[in-house]
C-alpha cells in the first residue's frame, strides 16, 4: 500500500512549451529531481488549459511565446478556473513589461531560460508551497513600478500625504517582529533560500512565516505584499 505522506509531498507538474526539443529537456531535467514529478506536455496555452483542468497539477511550468494563445493569456485563465494550480513563466523574456504583465495575469513566479537548473527547482518548490520566485533583478522592477504608483496616487489625492502611519502601526500588529523582517525581504525580491541564509532559519521557517504574513495580511500574491510594502514605506523607493 503507498505511502500517503510520501505521495502527497510529490509536487505534479504540468511543462507548457511548443518546443519540443526544450521540453523534453526540462521533463528529463526535473524527472532527476527528488519531489517532483512532470505530470504532462502541452504545446500552447489551449491545451495547457484544459489539459491543468484535467490533471490538476500543483506547478505550470509555462513558456509565454507561443502560437494561438500566449502563455500570459492562458496563465490568467488557468488561474481563474483553479486557483490552487501555480503558475511558474519560463521564458526567453527579461524585460520588465512582460514580467509586470505575468504578475498581473496571476503569476507565482518568473524565471528566464538562461538560469540554473537549481534555479528552476528552487522556483518550483517555492511556488508549490504558496511562496513566489522572481528572477533577481527583475524584483526591483515590481519595486519600481508600485513606488510609482503609489506616488501618483499620493499627488492625486486631496490633502497629498502618503498612508497614515497609525494605519500601519494597525495593520502590524498581527505580525511578529520576525514575520515583519521576512516581509520586507520579500518585498525587496529575495527567495525564500536567501532570506534562510541571511536569517540563520531553515527554509521551511521562513515558507511558514511567510505564509502567515500572507494569511494575516490577507494578500493574495507577491504583488499584493510588494503593493503593502511600497504603499506603507517598509521597504525605500527606487531612487
Amino acid at each position: 500500500m503507498p505511502d500517503e505522506s510520501v505521495s502527497s509531498s510529490i509536487i505534479h507538474v504540468l511543462l507548457v512549451d511548443d518546443h519540443d526539443i526544450l521540453r523534453q529537456g526540462l521533463k528529463m531535467l526535473l524527472s532527476m529531481q527528488q519531489g517532483i514529478k512532470v505530470v504532462g506536455e502541452a504545446r500552447t496555452g489551449q491545451e495547457a488549459i484544459v489539459m491543468a483542468k484535467e490533471l490538476m497539477p500543483d506547478v505550470v511550468v509555462m513558456d509565454i511565446t507561443m502560437p494561438n494563445m500566449d502563455g500570459l493569456e492562458a496563465c490568467q485563465l488557468i488561474r481563474n478556473q483553479q486557483p490552487a494550480t501555480q503558475v511558474l513563466m519560463l521564458t526567453m523574456h527579461e524585460s520588465e513589461e512582460y514580467f509586470l504583465q505575468a504578475l498581473r495575469m496571476g503569476a507565482a513566479g518568473y524565471l528566464v531560460k538562461k538560469a540554473a537548473p537549481s534555479d528552476l527547482q528552487m522556483a518550483i518548490n517555492s511556488i508549490a508551497q504558496g511562496g513566489a520566485f522572481l528572477y533577481p533583478g527583475l524584483a526591483k522592477a515590481l519595486i519600481r513600478s508600485y513606488t510609482a504608483s503609489s506616488t501618483f496616487e499620493t499627488r492625486t489625492t486631496r490633502d497629498h500625504k502618503p498612508a497614515n502611519t497609525s494605519n500601519l502601526a494597525q495593520a502590524l500588529q498581527v505580525l511578529t517582529p520576525r514575520e515583519i523582517e521576512i516581509l520586507r525581504l520579500v518585498a525587496e525580491g529575495h527567495t525564500n533560500q536567501e532570506i534562510a541564509d541571511q536569517l540563520t532559519l531553515s527554509i521551511k521557517t521562513v515558507q511558514a512565516h511567510r505564509a502567515n504574513v500572507m494569511e494575516k495580511l490577507d494578500l493574495r500574491d507577491i504583488t499584493h505584499l510588494v503593493r503593502f510594502a511600497v504603499r506603507y514605506g517598509l521597504i525605500p523607493p527606487e531612487p
